[in-house]
């Protein structure tokens, strides 16, 4: 498969360099909620959330992760917002504690301008928006003046479309769209006019197309599999099926039982263009992706 080529070929961060095309680059996740639909949230676990974070950011660490992404406020389909104050508490000691001991790259998953510059000068050198500059008009800015990345990401959740059943969690019914992958591209490019009027150059700016994100199942496995249509934008994209609702309904399965469909969409997503894969289960994706550079990346063409 030939890829379009990149508008950059390489991003730095700090004194990591990312190749794109090279390899797939892993993002481990580090929930620091109670609420997660995943049910990998490290709060209220009758043990300290920073013990508890610090040994899993080693362990993703040791298996391979390039990254980890710190959050604090769950995006589930019906979870609450918090306050920048409480999301503040509950991360900025784990970032600090994270970068003080491991020489890893931390993004802080917020989409909060105060949350971000807090994390960015306490030890996180990414930023990642799941509402790709559009929640508030201060997060652009706020990346613009420390010159760091950032990733983009298309939503369109909403509660009025918003399905819970028990077993299988949330998900999103009924969401419109006129043509689903031109109008995601169209408004990935709204998002990057936002970062290019702020003054962040195409080289510091991570596309993500938002798999689960204001998606109907159906929606999330055409997707998956014209993922290279949003790459086809140019920028380099960071790609998260991991435990989601679509795999859950296509396969009738629960989240902590979703890791043989992740492992299929990651190797799919990769094929099709994916340059860093967002995920829970970091040592066995880690394994998915090699294997899969392995096969593709020989013979691909950008």
């Amino acid at each position: 498969m030939k890829l379009t080529t990149l508008k950059a070929n390489t991003l730095q961060i700090g004194k990591a360099t990312f190749e794109w095309g090279k390899r797939t680059y892993v993002m481990g996740i580090l929930n620091i909620t109670s609420d997660s639909f995943s049910g990998d949230g490290l709060l209220n676990k009758g043990v300290n959330e920073i013990e508890l974070a610090l040994e899993q950011a080693r362990q993703f660490v040791a298996a391979g992760a390039d990254i980890l992404d710190i959050g604090g406020e769950s995006t589930r389909p019906g979870s609450q917002p918090i306050s920048a104050e409480e999301e503040l508490a509950r991360v900025l000691p784990i970032i600090k504690t994270i970068a003080a001991e491991l020489d890893v790259i931390i993004s802080i998953d917020t989409y909060k301008a105060a949350v971000a510059e807090f994390a960015l000068q306490n030890g996180a050198q990414l930023v990642n928006d799941v509402w790709g500059f559009h929640a508030d008009p201060m997060l652009a800015s706020v990346v613009a003046r420390f010159q760091a990345p950032v990733i983009l990401m298309h939503n369109r959740s909403s509660w009025a479309h918003a399905v819970i059943k028990e077993q299988l969690g949330g998900r999103y019914v009924g969401i419109p769209y006129q043509n689903l992958m031109e109008d995601i591209k169209r408004e990935l490019l709204e998002s990057v006019a936002i970062a290019h009027e702020a003054g962040i150059p195409d080289e510091q700016i991570i596309l993500d197309p938002g798999i689960g994100f204001g998606k109907t199942t159906e929606q999330n496995l055409e997707l998956v599999d014209r993922l290279d249509e949003i790459r086809s934008l140019g920028y380099p994209i960071l790609y998260g099926p991991s435990r989601k609702s679509f795999i859950g309904y296509t396969l009738n399965l629960p989240p902590d039982q979703r890791l043989e469909g992740t492992a299929a969409a990651v190797a799919v997503g990769i094929v099709r263009g994916a340059d860093i894969i967002r995920v829970h289960d970091v040592a066995t994706m880690v394994r998915v992706a090699r294997m899969t550079d392995a096969i593709t990346r020989r013979s691909r063409q950008y």
